[in-house]
């Protein structure tokens, strides 16, 4: 190919492309909405004449529905009442909590205290927690905030230390409106947070307190000293 052909090609003007143009949207014709809402309205009158003309079936229809409301609240009720009795009966030795999961160990707190008659018990703990595990409002009204530290090894295990219940303590009542803040624990305590639990208010359950709680069938509250007096019949007692 020669130079002036080359020279010609180069210069050949580049093909524009035109643009498309944006479709218009079809506009839906008025009678394609006026028609369904017009046979709705029509439908909703001849089903109320049809009602107007059998005032019986009102009467048929709230019959049942309060039939069937009062069915199901005998079934809730007595599905309460068994879950109440089952719980009534709930025993751990500490030899098997001491084989639980931390997690596993939270959630047996809390079903001690919906035992002992606190219906709202609530496992909470995870990230985030503020420091609270198991929550419940026991029969009396009094808010527990509860705290829960597991040890694999029980007693022989590392004791409970300050700095876990530092933190407790500064969450317990401010945050979580606590009226009674514990502390349970498989295992042990330290000297200094012995004494940081009395200075404070803050309740401790310890291996053999746990033991007599889990074992037995008194409630906490029971078993520990200088709890908060009683609020008031709880709405959930």
């Amino acid at each position: 190919m020669s130079a002036r052909r080359r020279s010609t090609a180069r210069r050949r003007p580049s093909v524009r492309r035109v643009a498309s143009r944006p479709r218009k949207k079809k506009q839906r014709h008025p009678a394609a909405v006026l028609i369904p809402v017009a046979l709705a309205l029509w439908m909703v009158g001849r089903l109320l004449d049809w009602v107007a003309a059998h005032p019986w079936v009102v009467v048929v229809a709230l019959a049942l529905a309060v039939t069937g409301g009062v069915l199901w609240y005998r079934h809730r009720a007595a599905q309460f009442l068994r879950e109440r009795e089952s719980a009534r009966a709930l025993r751990y030795p500490v030899e098997q909590l001491d084989l639980l999961h931390h997690r596993a160990f939270e959630h047996a707190v809390r079903d001690l205290m919906f035992r002992d008659g606190c219906t709202d018990a609530v496992q909470v703990g995870g990230a985030g927690d503020h420091g609270a595990d198991v929550k419940a409002t026991d029969p009396y009204g009094r808010r527990w905030v509860i705290q829960c530290k597991h040890r694999k090894a029980g007693s022989a295990g590392a004791a409970v230390g300050t700095p876990d219940l530092h933190v407790l303590n500064g969450t317990g009542r401010p945050v979580h409106r606590g009226d009674v803040v514990v502390l349970v624990t498989n295992g042990r305590f330290s000297g200094p947070a012995l004494e940081f639990a009395r200075s404070q208010r803050l309740h401790l359950v310890d291996r053999a307190t746990l033991t007599a709680w889990a074992g037995g069938g008194r409630p906490l509250w029971e078993l520990l000293r200088a709890v908060p007096p009683p609020r008031g019949p709880g709405p959930l007692s």
